[in-house]
This record gives structure tokens, C-alpha cells and sequence, in this order.
């Protein structure tokens, strides 16, 4: 039970980030600062995309996943509904790159305003 909550803890965390990946340009809006966190966990993310890289989280999971007593995310509700987003069926190459060219277009987009503001309240 202890190591199905942890599982489920690093995917529910691997979700977020992602989101924060794609979106988080929407809290850079709000809040300049955040670009701090923003920016790495952007970069972050194409790089993973475009280099077919392996997220260091799932390997984690899985990991916790098997300690729980599981062979991978087949039951639960978090396995079920979250498992999907992070590791949609059929990715391909060629889909892992429209993904990094997405998140890349979408953040160049949300700084392009957040610059805009910037420059513009500062004259």
C-alpha cells in the first residue's frame, strides 16, 4: 500500500510537471518570477522530446510500482487515467518531436508576451 501511494505520487508529480512544461508560460503571465522554474523544466522537456531521453521519473515509478507488487500501471485510478497522458499509445519518433515543436512553439508564444509586457511597462 505504502509503495502504491509512492507510485502513484511520482506519476500524479510527472503530470503536473508536464503541465507545467506545456503550460506554466500562463504563470509567467501572472507572476515573471516564475520563469526561474519555468524556463529549466521548459527546456527540460523539448530536450526529453527531441532526444528521445528517458525521464528520470519512470524509471521511479516503475520501480515503485513493482515494489508495490505490480508489473507496470494496470489497475488503479491514478494507472487509468493518468498513465495515458504521460505515455499516450503509439508514440513515435516523429510524434516525440511534434511534441518538443509544440511546447516549444507554445512557450515562445507566452514569452513573446510576457517580454511585450515587460518592455512595455518599463518605458
Amino acid at each position: 500500500m505504502f509503495y502504491q501511494l509512492l507510485a502513484d505520487s511520482v506519476i500524479l508529480l510527472h503530470v503536473l510537471f508536464i503541465l507545467f512544461v506545456v503550460a506554466g508560460g500562463f504563470l509567467v503571465l501572472w507572476r515573471a518570477s516564475i520563469a526561474l522554474l519555468h524556463l529549466p523544466a521548459a527546456v527540460w522537456g523539448a530536450y526529453t522530446e527531441f532526444s528521445g531521453a528517458l525521464c528520470p521519473l519512470t524509471p521511479l515509478e516503475n520501480h515503485l510500482s513493482q515494489l508495490a507488487g505490480e508489473k507496470g500501471y494496470s489497475s488503479g485510478f491514478i494507472e487509468h487515467y493518468l498513465i495515458p497522458i504521460v505515455y499516450p499509445a503509439g508514440l513515435t519518433a516523429e510524434n516525440q518531436i511534434f511534441l518538443g515543436v509544440f511546447v516549444v512553439v507554445v512557450n515562445l508564444i507566452l514569452y513573446f508576451f510576457v517580454l511585450h509586457r515587460h518592455f512595455r511597462h518599463s518605458q
